[in-house]
């Protein structure tokens, strides 16, 4: 009998955010003998046991009842805003099970990760902002981000220079309109920062400071690394891919959203480090993500996939710059790496089959 995987995700009245890896992520699981279909917290109907589910139906989405799912896998990207206040509550019932557990903010997170020996020296120094806090990081590094707790895509970050006594301050809105400005006061800059946030912030979010790092391995640009690692159909985390994002010149992010640039990663570190050191690099990349997921399970609970932003500085020092535990996987695309881009959709329903599976064989 075919396993039924239920998607939960945010759809509103024009469709579902990220269709296109949605819909891709249905037919793979029909080509490996799965029903996989998605739904919201709006469409289950718990006392009949019947979600009114999607699948794709050519450039539509058609709705049809489903059973209960035998696994469900959690895609909801919740911010704190009206229209997602129906997730929280709903998650909590516990009705399904879940291949993956709930997470929380990247400042909630990385106060779970710093407290690990082990983690530490990845891990650039992450405040919550106040004047007396900024002033201090930027004596310490010149550079520094102000970034939103629930913040993706490189939105609503701003990054602050300090530079020949003067500040000069690169972001990008929620619209990804772009803003750069020069100030010459420190008051200056926190009231446009506190100004920044007031705007920028989606509900009762918040904003911390993070250290900035020197990641122009490209002069002009902001560099990073995208590391993808997944649970395979045995339940084992594994390393599916890695590329390097290189931001447009004076951009404050490198993200594709943003018109970043994605490139194989070990043939670009060659060419900066040389080939020891490139292969060095990434295999502390792999060691460092396998870490911190091992860390992050024993403290969330089982997880299934995690996008890596790695920093990789002009010494070759890498650090954590943020962790999403669901991540797209739109730079295997951009890289022409269509096989990994593939395996990338297939492991959360592989892992989420091996689940279902496991516990038939329990009972």
């Amino acid at each position: 009998m075919r396993k039924r995987i239920g998607v939960l995700t945010y759809r509103r009245e024009s469709g579902f955010v990220e269709p296109g890896y949605l819909r891709r992520l249905v037919e793979a699981g029909r080509e490996m003998g799965a029903e996989v279909f998605l739904f919201s917290p709006q469409d289950v109907h718990f006392e009949e046991k019947r979600i009114n589910g999607y699948v794709p139906d050519g450039t539509k989405w058609r709705r049809k009842r489903f059973a209960w799912p035998d696994i469900v896998i959690d895609r909801y990207r919740y911010y704190p805003l009206p229209k997602h206040s129906a997730y929280l509550p709903f998650r909590k019932q516990n009705w399904f099970r879940y291949a993956n557990n709930r997470f929380s903010n990247k400042y909630v997170v990385h106060q779970i990760l710093i407290q690990d020996p082990q983690l530490q020296r990845w891990l650039p120094e992450t405040l919550p902002y106040d004047r007396k806090t900024l002033a201090t990081m930027l004596a310490d590094h010149r550079l520094v981000y102000l970034k939103p707790t629930n913040g993706t895509g490189g939105r609503s970050i701003l990054r602050v220079e300090k530079r020949a006594g003067r500040y000069l301050l690169h972001g990008r809105t929620k619209q990804q309109a772009k803003s750069c400005e020069k100030l010459a006061t420190l008051t200056e800059v926190c009231e446009r920062l506190e100004h920044w946030m007031k705007n920028e912030k989606s509900g009762n979010e918040q904003f911390f400071l993070q250290q900035g790092l020197q990641l122009s391995l490209v002069p002009k640009r902001t560099v990073d690394a995208r590391l993808l690692v997944q649970k395979d159909g045995k339940g084992q985390w594994c390393l599916t891919g890695m590329g390097i994002r290189v931001g447009p010149i004076q951009s404050s992010t490198s993200n594709l959203h943003g018109g970043g640039t994605a490139l194989p990663a070990v043939s670009f570190l060659v060419k900066r480090f040389g080939q020891e050191m490139a292969e060095r690099i990434v295999q502390e990349c792999k060691e460092l993500a396998i870490k911190t997921v091992t860390r992050i399970e024993e403290h969330f609970g089982l997880m299934m996939e995690f996008g890596f932003d790695l920093g990789i500085d002009v010494n070759g020092k890498v650090w954590i710059i943020e962790i999403n535990p669901k991540p797209g996987r739109e730079i295997f695309k951009q890289m022409r790496q269509h096989k990994r881009y593939a395996t990338a959709v297939r492991r959360p329903l592989e892992y989420a089959l091996y689940l279902v599976n496991k516990d038939n064989a329990v009972n």
